[in-house]
């Protein structure tokens, strides 16, 4: 009875340890899944993994793909790699000839160096919020040695170029407090004025196009004058030109016409009286004319039919 007791005893401890043994190897496997999972991360592409141990960073991961952290001491956060747009607020400035206008900006910018960047920013929009503060401070100190008329006249504008000199100012004043961020472009969206003095503005615009216009015209009219005075010239000599060769030509036919007629008129000369008697007709007999000659007249006997 003793031994039965002992034996089931055995049977039972024997069977605790089996299901113990299963129970750790699953324990232990969950476990490291765990470790595995908390440990290991993806970085994608166009973005920054930042490590931190403690809220210290220790690493940046910038290449895509899988990386790996220390469970439960190391975490991650996320920072953009790409270019990305920011829309500055608009500010009211006053220009060289103390006018004011209102301007409105916008920034292309990306994070070069992440550490630098939460070092002395510490987050994005901190980030953003120094370099409109930049763009703002450079922009009002280049319109302010500009007239008003050379910011609003797109013939004395130097806008195009400015953009330029304003993106390499805030570059270097981000890079002399290690932002660890770069501006791509600034550019300026709208330049407006403000509402008081929109209508004055707008008048010696109105004013400016005019006067550009009327440049234009007397400039056209000088050239057409011009063109047409010389094209009025180079008629009166292709004219001239013509009217001496026509009365060369004309000469030269009437000499060989009146070569011709001396030759055939001295092969028969009655003809020849009779020929100039009839243009003499011609000239001076009209519908309405009266002759009063002699019946013995020659021009009366070829008027009779007499012409022997």
């Amino acid at each position: 009875m003793d031994e039965k007791v002992v034996n089931m005893r055995k049977s039972v401890n024997e069977e605790w340890r089996k299901f113990a043994k299963i129970g750790m190897f699953f324990l232990a496997l969950i476990v490291i899944l765990i470790l595995f999972f908390s440990s290991v991360f993806v970085v994608k592409e166009g973005e920054y993994k930042v490590i931190r141990q403690f809220g210290e960073v220790v690493d940046i991961k910038s290449e895509p793909g899988i990386a790996f952290k220390i469970p439960f001491i190391q975490n991650t956060s996320t920072l953009p790699k790409r270019q990305m747009t920011y829309n500055v607020s608009e500010a009211e400035i006053n220009t060289k000839d103390k006018k004011r206008i209102i301007i409105d900006n916008y920034a292309v910018w990306k994070i070069d160096d992440p550490k630098k960047m939460i070092s002395n920013a510490r987050t994005v929009l901190n980030a953003e919020t120094r370099m409109e503060e930049f763009i703002y401070s450079v922009v009002r100190a280049e319109l302010g040695q500009l007239n008003y008329d050379e910011i609003i006249n797109d013939e004395k504008s130097s806008r195009g170029s400015l953009n330029d000199q304003v993106t390499e100012k805030v570059n270097e004043l981000l890079s002399r407090d290690e932002y660890g961020i770069t501006v791509v472009d600034v550019r300026t969206k709208r330049t407006d004025l403000p509402t008081e003095n929109e209508n004055s503005v707008y008048t010696r615009m109105i004013s400016e196009r005019q006067s550009t216009a009327q440049d234009y015209l007397s400039q056209g009219d000088a050239k057409k004058n011009e063109t047409m005075a010389e094209t009025d010239r180079k008629v009166k000599e292709i004219l001239s030109k013509a009217e001496a060769d026509a009365d060369e030509i004309r000469a030269e036919g009437e000499g060989e016409a009146a070569k011709i007629y001396n030759e055939a008129f001295s092969k028969d000369p009655e003809f020849y009286n009779l020929y100039r008697t009839l243009e003499t007709y011609k000239k001076i007999i009209g519908d309405d004319t009266v002759i009063i000659i002699p019946s013995d007249s020659p021009y009366a006997k070829i008027l009779m039919g007499y012409t022997e």
